[in-house]
């Protein structure tokens, strides 16, 4: 449920509310506005009815939510949500866009790859450092060299960056060279691993499972919103369906339909969501046109020889031209692509 305060209600009145909702061994989230204080109410729903709220000292108003993810919902939180991560604005009209290999496979090959991503406009840096593959023979990734690696191209090329946690055993040293945790589509049900996250205070960007409803993503975030973290980013990468000409069937009316029952941004992966080139661009820019809070690309210099994902990979060439395209529809959707230093990024041109 959601406990609205009168205005201008002040801190003795939040901290009696709080407390007497801990009482009752539930779990108070407060959201302070510039009008209002709503105190959403998590936990066992036998104890909601056992005190009358609406009867404390300035409550008021009790609104069930009636959705069973809480934390995500519009209801709780009917404004979007945007998170500010090292001056770069995911939400609230900042435009991620995030791109990078596969996998880090060697030092000079990232930095190469990052410098020519940052050059033509991206302001947040992937890169694998640990892989989960559908077979135990394939590449597996570098573990914690790769994290440094990861974390030196960031801070020499002033981008945040991000890379995937694949166990609650990783969190530790991922969170240590990261600045955003990658949940990927196979772990997005792992809920220990989502708890984990959740305690850390580390942005989550939560990919969409390969069969996952909507209600199943947003009941995935709610794990990761429980434990107290706020900042979870949602990720479209295409589900899977009868169609076998593409990778994965990329789902992007996913883009207005979570917008209209979540407050959390949601950006769209059309490398993994197509798996090919030559259909990257165009559906990167309907995410964009969609609505989507930012992109998800994966660049590689030389596709043939990565050792990871390289069919699906874009060449720096052709991500030099989508980012043209891509900074086009940003400023006619009112849109602004932040770089780490909070200034609007300038696109390449030729």
């Amino acid at each position: 449920m959601i406990i609205v305060l009168k205005p201008r209600s002040d801190t003795r009145v939040i901290k009696h509310v709080l407390e007497r909702i801990e009482a009752l061994g539930l779990k108070p989230h407060l959201s302070e506005g510039v009008a209002r204080t709503i105190i959403g109410v998590i936990g066992d729903e036998s104890k909601l009815s056992a005190l009358p709220f609406q009867a404390i000292e300035g409550v008021e108003q009790v609104v069930p939510i009636l959705k069973p993810f809480k934390l995500a919902s519009r209801e709780f939180h009917p404004e979007g949500s945007a998170f500010d991560i090292k001056g770069v604005r995911i939400g609230g009209g900042g435009l991620a866009v995030i791109a990078g290999p596969c996998a880090i496979e060697s030092e000079e090959l990232l930095f190469e790859i990052a410098a020519r991503v940052r050059a033509a406009g991206a302001n947040i840096l992937r890169g694998g450092a640990f892989k989960p593959r559908t077979s135990p023979y394939s590449f597996q990734g570098l573990g914690r060299d790769g994290l440094k690696m990861l974390q030196a191209a960031g801070e020499r090329f002033a981008m945040p960056v991000v890379t995937e946690v694949m166990d609650p055993r990783q969190i530790e040293m991922v969170v240590e060279y990261a600045d955003i945790l990658q949940i990927g589509a196979r772990n997005m049900q792992n809920f220990d691993l989502l708890k984990e996250c959740g305690r850390t205070r580390k942005p989550v960007l939560l990919k969409r499972g390969m069969s996952a409803s909507v209600k199943d993503l947003l009941m995935s975030a709610e794990y990761v919103l429980s434990e107290g973290n706020r900042q979870v980013i949602l990720c479209e990468r295409g589900i899977r369906t009868f169609e076998d000409s593409t990778r994965n069937t990329l789902d992007l009316s996913i883009v207005p339909n979570l917008q209209g029952q979540s407050h959390l941004p949601i950006i769209v992966d059309p490398s993994h969501g197509t798996g090919r080139p030559d259909l990257i661009p165009a559906m990167a820019r309907a995410a964009v046109a969609a609505g989507a809070d930012g992109i998800h690309i994966e660049v590689h210099s030389c596709p043939e020889r990565a050792l990871s994902d390289g069919p699906q990979a874009l060449v720096p060439d052709q991500f030099d031209r989508l980012m043209r395209e891509i900074q086009a529809l940003a400023d006619l959707f009112g849109k602004t692509i932040t770089s780490r230093t909070g200034e609007a990024v300038a696109c390449a041109r030729s």
